[in-house]
């Protein structure tokens, strides 16, 4: 189907203006301050409660932010890692969606401020990201948790959520009950036909992933290993149900469904959604764009379902 009418307005009006320089001629900076005003906080948006709190880890410091719902619980726990290709994102540019996550589905979302390339490449995002889940599980109880964990995540983020349940299942725990990846990365190949289709001109381009896997990984060869490309991995079986996002104009879209095929053929259980219509990032214009809304809805839904 075509671009949606939004999405199509926004593009025009984006065409007017001044060329801005893309993502991949930025520095890693200059890249995160222009990824703070694309997917600004927007307090308006309710949430009972957030905290701010750092917990330990082995790489060091892991900054957090705990959005609680409203009621007396228990909740089941959402582990979020933001998006940003792991090189720009912080807590602050998830945290409407997370605001929303907590509010809709009626879960505890921690937040997690992974460490980011190239101050510190692959594999440290993923063992911050582990490893806060680890402490999540073993703080059920604190966090007035019902004994239930996912993980979710945006782009970079939902590879993250893939990778942690790979690991959760090769190192024994802990468990996880619903892993959730919207549009997720989870290939180093670069040449599928949704990269050829709309690789530019949608939010997302084909040079940019190029940058934030060349800034990420830069080892090239450690790009195929299951924990940075998860479907790649060997044995997809036993892993948690995973509902996987796609949107039509998004370069990632064809490697998510592919992620979702693989965990199917494997016996896992996977549904696959693909918005048609919409873009990469879509999630983030959900209080906005009317086009948004029914993927955040459908979304909330499936959380609800696995975790509450």
């Amino acid at each position: 189907m075509p671009l949606a009418a939004e999405y199509a307005a926004m593009f025009e009006q984006m065409a007017e203006q001044e060329p801005a320089p893309p993502i991949y001629e930025m520095t890693p900076e200059q890249g995160r301050e222009l990824y703070r005003v694309m997917r600004p906080v927007i307090p308006e948006l309710p949430v009972h409660q957030s905290e701010d709190r750092t917990i330990s880890g082995s790489l060091g410091d892991i900054p957090l932010r705990i959005y609680t719902p409203e009621g007396d619980g228990p909740f089941g726990i959402l582990m979020n890692f933001h998006g940003g290709g792991w090189v720009i994102g912080d807590l602050d540019t998830a945290d409407a969606v997370c605001r929303q996550m907590a509010t809709l589905a009626s879960v505890v979302v921690v937040s997690v401020d992974y460490r980011m390339a190239p101050e510190d490449p692959y594999p440290a995002a993923v063992i911050d990201a582990f490893e806060a889940t680890q402490w999540a599980a073993d703080n059920m109880a604190a966090l007035n948790g019902n004994g239930k964990l996912g993980v979710i995540g945006e782009s970079a983020g939902g590879n993250l959520s893939a990778v942690v349940s790979l690991k959760a299942r090769d190192q024994g725990g802990p468990k996880i009950n619903f892993q959730c990846l919207l549009y997720p990365v989870t290939d180093c190949d670069l040449t599928r036909a949704s990269y050829v289709e709309n690789g530019e001109g949608y939010i997302l381009e084909t040079k940019t992933m190029q940058w934030f896997w060349d800034t990420y990984c830069p080892n090239a060869s450690q790009r195929e290993e299951a924990y940075a490309s998860p479907i790649r991995a060997t044995d997809l079986s036993k892993l948690p149900p995973a509902l996987i996002v796609t949107a039509e104009f998004d370069p990632l879209r064809d490697e998510g469904e592919a992620y979702g095929d693989a965990l199917d053929a494997a016996g896992t259980e996977a549904t696959v959604v693909r918005y048609d219509g919409l873009v990469h990032d879509f999630m983030a214009t959900a209080p906005l764009f009317e086009c948004s809304k029914a993927g955040l809805e459908a979304t909330i839904r499936a959380i609800r379902q696995h975790l509450n």
